[in-house]
């Protein structure tokens, strides 16, 4: 069964850095919250800030780890302090680093206009998934910028969860273009970095459900 047959698209949340947007996205029925162990990014958590937010998370809600060329000693220091559900790799990394962990993975790309997305993926067979973002010549995700929805390929044997610039005004028109697995928010649903607004989160799950 293609992904694209599934019923319901899903919800990711990405950025979390405070409790109340755990709580926030729990209660709008979000299916996944991402916490970014990458430094140079304005959402970046440490383990010790990130524990208390992972173990508050909701049974039946996924955690995820997103990792910008880490080193492999890092990402095994995270998951041994952490249960995360999934990792989200958006760098460099090559199919055996990211399945070098033994935990689900999923591998973001970020899309240029000549890029063939289905060709891209083929580097990547083991991955459970692909994120599909905008390129940006200095920030490996976050930056709130869309890529042309028409590079989505049309048929994909790995589910697809699409980010980039999506907000409550547009994820119906996103997944309708697309028809995603998921789709992947973080700056739309913000006060500023890191810092998320409940009445965004809340428009944003209504815009999803909308459909």
């Amino acid at each position: 069964m293609s992904t694209r047959d599934l019923s319901r698209t899903r919800v990711k949340i990405c950025g979390i850095t405070r409790l109340v947007d755990v709580d926030a996205a729990v209660n709008a029925g979000a299916d996944a919250l991402g916490f970014v162990f990458y430094a140079p990014s304005p959402r970046a958590v440490t383990v010790e800030q990130a524990s208390p937010l992972v173990m508050a998370t909701a049974p039946f809600v996924s955690t995820v780890g997103l990792f910008v060329d880490a080193d492999a000693e890092y990402v095994r220091t995270v998951l041994t302090e952490l249960p995360l559900s999934l990792l989200q790799f958006h760098g460099e990394e090559d199919n055996a680093f990211c399945a070098s962990f033994g935990k689900p993975w999923i591998k973001a790309l970020r899309v240029r206009p000549e890029d063939d997305v289905a060709a891209r993926m083929l580097a990547w067979p083991d991955a459970h998934g692909f994120l599909l973002d905008a390129w940006h010549p200095s920030a490996p995700g976050g930056t709130g910028h869309q890529f042309n929805w028409q590079q989505v390929p049309q048929q994909s044997a790995k589910p697809l969860i699409l980010a980039g610039g999506l907000t409550a005004d547009n994820v119906g028109l996103a997944i309708r273009s697309t028809k995603p697995f998921a789709v992947d928010v973080s700056g739309g649903v913000e006060y500023s970095h890191g810092i998320k607004d409940a009445s965004k989160i809340n428009a944003f799950m209504a815009g999803v459900r909308s459909l």
